[in-house]
């Protein structure tokens, strides 16, 4: 019996314009309504989940920054952490210089940009899902002056500058950071905070084992919770490293492929 369901947001639940469809919605809460945890796990922080899901009452715990934080919403409290000091993410962008590349950070559950151009450009993805997108001048700067730990860094650029072979040597002299690409970004986080590990802390705490357990994803981000659920099933428009993983191929997203899942294997 599946007892939690992970759902990653962009390319799962949300279609290609970034909207959750009513019917996906609505699924996402029958699930919950017959028993099923349901658990968004997601690159986004905290404070830029989608639209849909604010001010819902079905779910309690997030899985956030890529498995950086696991946060309990009905006790605000912080369940697991696996972010990385401020040095680190301070040496990192140094290493940058030169690039033109657009620079974030998820810091303290809010989303820091870089420069107004990127702000907006955040802005103008999130839609009204743009919470607490906050503006710094020199992002290198204002890590090393706040030292606090950083969930995760992302980079922006295009993806014809050979960018992602240039990010993989830098990060590759941090053992304990990793990088997951998508097309024309990289996130950067801790190892110890992938999806996968922290679904198993969050069924870990819960007393759930991992073959009770169900996720849902599209990306490469995703892999590490599909390496670790029992029930893992890939979206039709996911990678091919995605769908190699995958119990059960979806429909896309377009295709409401989440509601698919929910009725047709998770319920049934």
């Amino acid at each position: 019996m599946i007892k939690i369901l992970a759902v990653d947001m962009d390319g799962t639940c949300l279609d290609s314009n970034g909207q959750m469809a009513p019917e996906t919605l609505q699924a996402l809460k029958t699930a919950a309504e017959k028993g099923v945890l349901v658990v968004p796990t997601t690159g986004r922080n905290v404070n830029c989940l989608p639209k849909a899901l604010k001010n819902q009452d079905f779910y309690r715990y997030i899985i956030s920054s890529n498995g950086s934080l696991v946060v309990d919403t009905q006790e605000n409290e912080i369940l697991f952490e696996a972010c990385f000091d401020a040095e680190t993410g301070a040496e990192i962008l140094r290493k940058t210089k030169g690039m033109q590349i657009f620079k974030a950070a998820h810091i303290d559950r809010d989303f820091h940009t870089q420069g107004r151009i990127l702000q907006l450009m955040v802005k103008k993805f999130f839609k009204d899902n743009s919470v607490n997108i906050i503006y710094v001048r020199n992002m290198k700067k204002f890590i090393r002056k706040n030292n606090k730990r950083i969930e995760e860094i992302q980079f922006f650029y295009k993806e014809d500058e050979g960018y992602r072979s240039r990010i993989k040597e830098i990060i590759a002299d941090y053992p304990e950071i990793t990088v997951a690409f998508s097309k024309g970004y990289a996130e950067i986080y801790n190892k110890k905070g992938s999806k996968g590990t922290a679904l198993l802390a969050l069924g870990e705490a819960l007393g759930i084992s991992a073959d009770e357990i169900a996720c849902i994803g599209d990306e490469e981000n995703d892999i590490s919770m599909f390496d670790v659920a029992g029930f893992p099933m890939a979206m039709g428009n996911g990678i091919e490293a995605v769908k190699e993983r995958a119990k059960v191929i979806l429909p896309t997203n377009d295709e409401k492929g989440v509601v698919s899942a929910i009725y047709d294997y998770i319920l049934k």
